[in-house]
């Protein structure tokens, strides 16, 4: 079984890294294995042009995509299950990743006649700043999740799971005391994702 790990990150140095590093050794370790698009590393455009804008709004499926959404697409279609991985900013995904999906959710591809393949699973590891009890009194976390499982994912997926490693501000006390904890957590998530072995 294979997962696709889009992968949203500035910075190497971030406890999202490590999360996202720990997740990969819990697939690896289970005997699945794993794709990834670094989309900082790779220097993704998540800027929609003026073309890719009016063949969606035209709702048009001709085969005039371009070549670095074509590959996202085709890394999502060789998989059986997909990872976000991410840190929260101002309640949202980082702007790369929103650009990502305005991209790469084509017409044709992810809505319409959809040659997107639905997913046995998708999975969201995101790091936030505030503990989850203050994103949840503000309905914040509410909001995550419906943007990501109630439009991005929704019929794309068997299976979806949205899972928050808060607290993780260089400043919070409990980022370093929960650490080795969280880091587990995504570990066990790399590990489980797929079930039982088939």
């Amino acid at each position: 079984m294979k997962v696709f790990i889009v992968y949203c990150h500035p910075s190497d140095d971030s406890f999202t890294r490590n999360m996202r590093d720990a997740f990969i050794k819990g697939v690896t370790d289970s005997g699945n294995e794993y794709i990834m698009s670094d989309l900082y590393k790779m220097g993704f455009d998540p800027v929609m042009t003026e073309q890719e804008y009016l063949r969606d709004a035209y709702y048009s499926d001709k085969p005039d995509v371009a070549g670095d959404v074509l590959a996202e697409q085709e890394k999502i279609n060789s998989s059986d299950a997909i990872a976000l991985i991410y840190p929260v900013f101002w309640t949202e995904a980082p702007a790369m990743l929103v650009g990502w999906f305005d991209r790469v959710w084509t017409y044709g591809f992810a809505y319409g006649e959809k040659t997107m393949k639905v997913l046995d699973k998708a999975v969201i590891l995101c790091s936030a700043g505030n503990p989850v009890e203050r994103l949840e009194s503000f309905g914040l976390l509410d909001s995550m999740k419906k943007v990501m499982l109630g439009d991005r994912l929704i019929g794309r997926a068997k299976e979806t799971d949205f899972i928050v490693f808060d607290n993780t501000s260089r400043e919070n006390k409990l980022r370093e005391k929960n650490w080795d904890m969280n880091l587990q957590k995504a570990y066990e998530t790399g590990k489980n994702l797929f079930g039982q072995k088939r």
